[in-house]
C-alpha cells in the first residue's frame, strides 16, 4: 500500500457529505491541495469553500484537473463522469475504507461504533480530550457545535473517529480503544440479516490492537455478546450501561432532566460513586454516551472530574436534536432519526424538553430499502407525536422501483393525525398553515428534510 504523502493534489467525489468533508479538512491541515465535487450545494459545500477548498457542484471529467488521486464516498457509483476520467487517465481511485488506514498511520486509533450515537459520542470524546491537553485529531460524523467543526489535526498521537459500519467501513481500522454504543439492525442494501451485521460487528472487534481495549455497552445484547467473546479470548473488555442487576465497569443511575435543558445522572465505576454529570443535551440514551466516553477517557489517564467538566461544555452536534430556530412562538428541530429507534428515542427527548407542548414530527423516510425491511417498526414508531406529516421519500444511493410511496406510508401509520406533504416546499406551507404558538416542529431524517424547517421559519418571521 502507497504511504499518504505519495499523493499530494487529492480530488474528493463526495466531499459535501459529513465524513468525506471531514476528511477534506484533515488533509488541508496537513498540507495536501484538496478540492472536490458533490451533486448539490448545502452546508458543507458553503464551509469548506470558505475554508479555502474548492468544490464544483455537479459532476465532470474536468473537476478532476492534475489531481493525482480520485477519493470517492461510498455513494459514488461506477459510472460517475469524475471516476470514469481517473481511471482513462491512470489516477487512482481510492474509495474511504482503503484510505481510512493512511489517513490514521502512526496514531493510537479510538474508534467510535455503533447502530445509535456514534456521532454524538465521538463529539463528546473529542470534547473532552481536547479539554485535557491531550490534543487529538478528529472526525466526527457531523458538526460538533461546541467545537464548530466536525475534523481537526492536533499534535497528539491519538485519532478519534466515528467508525461507520457502512459497507463494512470500519473493518479499514485497527484501533487502540474501540467504543460499540448498541448493535441494531440497519442498512438492509448491505446486510441481508441482523446476523450479517452482528459478524460484521465481531469482525471490527478483531481489529482492535493486542494491546487495545473494547468498551461495550452492556444494556445492548448484541454488544454485550460480541464484548464477551472478545473478554474470553483475553481481550481487555469494559462494559458500560444503566443496569443495576448487571456486572458492569461504569454504570449510569438516576437520570433526570435539568434547567439546561439537558439531564443530570450519577456515575458509578464498579462499586465507587464518582460523581455527577450534567449534560446540556436531552435523553437517557445521551447519558449513557457519555458513559462510554467516561470510560474511554480514564482508559487514557484523564481525571473523572475533568472529563465530567467538560462533558459540561458539549453543546451536542448538527442534526442531532439541532434546534434550527423559534418564530411566533413555535419551536423548529431537526434530527438526523432515520431508524424507528431513533425516531422514537427524539420524540422522548422533544417531551422531556418541552414538557406539555404539542409535537408535531415531521419524517423524511430514508432509501427505499430500510423502509421495506423496518416497515412495521416504522409505522409504530410515532407514538409521542401529537400530529405527523411525511414527506417523499429520500432515495440518497438507490432508485425508486415504484413499490413503495410515502403516501402509502402516511395511510398505513399507525397514528390518529397523519397527512403526506408533495413536497419540502408544500411541507412548509402545511405547517405553516396549521401550527400555533407553543407548538415544536420536529423534524426527521437523514436527507434534506432541514429545509422544510428552514423554510417553515422564513415563512413564520
Amino acid at each position: 500500500m502507497s504511504d499518504l504523502s505519495s499523493y499530494r493534489s487529492i480530488h474528493i467525489v463526495g466531499i459535501g457529505g459529513a465524513g468525506m468533508s471531514a476528511i477534506a479538512r484533515v488533509l488541508k491541515a496537513r498540507g495536501f491541495a484538496v478540492r472536490g465535487s458533490d451533486r448539490s450545494e448545502g452546508r458543507l459545500v458553503a464551509a469548506l469553500r470558505e475554508e479555502g477548498i474548492p468544490v464544483c457542484v455537479g459532476h465532470a471529467p474536468e473537476n478532476v484537473g492534475d489531481a493525482d488521486l480520485v477519493l470517492i464516498s461510498s455513494a459514488v457509483p461506477a459510472e460517475n463522469p469524475e471516476v470514469q476520467y481517473a481511471h482513462q487517465q491512470g489516477i487512482p481511485v481510492m474509495q474511504r475504507p482503503a484510505f481510512l488506514p493512511l489517513l490514521t498511520d502512526g496514531y493510537d486509533v479510538v474508534a467510535v461504533a455503533g447502530a445509535h450515537g456514534k456521532t454524538t459520542a465521538a463529539g463528546m470524546l473529542a470534547t473532552v480530550l481536547l479539554a485535557a491537553g491531550l490534543d487529538p485529531t478528529y472526525i466526527v460524523g457531523g458538526i460538533v457545535n461546541n467545537l464548530e467543526t466536525n475534523a481537526r489535526v492536533g499534535t497528539g498521537n491519538l485519532f478519534v473517529i466515528e467508525a461507520d459500519e457502512y459497507r463494512n467501513t470500519f473493518l479499514s481500522l485497527n484501533p487502540a480503544i474501540a467504543v460499540i454504543t448498541n448493535i441494531e439492525y440497519d442498512h438492509p442494501d448491505v446486510f441481508p440479516c441482523v446476523d450479517d451485521l452482528c459478524k460484521a460487528f465481531s469482525c471490527f472487534v478483531g481489529q482492535i490492537r493486542k494491546d487495545g481495549t473494547l468498551i461495550a455497552c452492556g444494556d445492548d445484547a448484541a454488544a454485550r455478546e460480541i464484548g464477551g467473546a472478545f473478554g474470553a479470548q483475553g481481550g481487555h473488555l469494559t462494559l458500560y450501561g444503566s443496569d443495576a442487576s448487571e456486572d458492569l465497569d461504569w454504570r449510569v443511575d438516576k437520570v433526570r432532566p435539568n434547567s439546561l435543558g439537558g439531564v443530570d445522572f450519577k456515575i458509578w465505576c464498579g462499586d465507587t460513586a464518582k460523581g455527577t454529570v450534567h449534560l446540556q443535551i436531552p435523553g437517557a440514551h445521551n447519558a449513557l454516551n457519555a458513559l462510554a466516553v467516561l470510560a474511554v477517557a480514564t482508559e487514557l489517564g484523564v481525571a473523572f472530574d475533568a472529563a465530567a467538566k467538560a462533558l459540561e461544555s458539549f453543546k451536542g452536534t448538527a442534526r442531532r436534536f439541532e434546534v434550527l430556530g423559534e418564530a411566533q412562538g413555535v419551536v423548529v428541530v431537526d434530527d438526523y432519526a432515520h431508524h424507528p429507534t431513533q425516531i422514537k428515542a427524539v420524540l422522548s427527548m422533544a417531551r422531556q424538553r418541552y414538557p406539555g407542548r404539542r409535537v408535531v414530527a415531521v419524517w423524511q423516510p430514508h432509501t427505499f430499502s430500510r423502509i421495506k425491511a423496518l416497515r412495521e417498526d416504522f409505522l409504530e414508531a410515532f407514538g409521542e407525536a401529537d400530529r405527523v406529516l411525511v414527506l417523499p421519500i429520500y432515495a440518497a444511493r438507490e432508485v425508486d422501483d415504484g413499490t413503495v410511496t410515502h403516501r402509502e406510508l402516511a395511510a398505513a401509520l399507525k397514528h390518529a393525525s397523519v397527512a403526506a406533504a408533495a413536497s419540502l416546499q408544500d411541507a412548509a406551507q402545511l405547517l405553516a398553515a396549521d401550527i400555533t404558538s407553543g407548538d415544536v416542529v420536529l423534524l426527521m431524517g437523514a436527507g434534506d428534510e432541514y429545509q422544510v424547517g428552514e423554510a417553515l421559519l422564513t415563512l413564520l418571521q
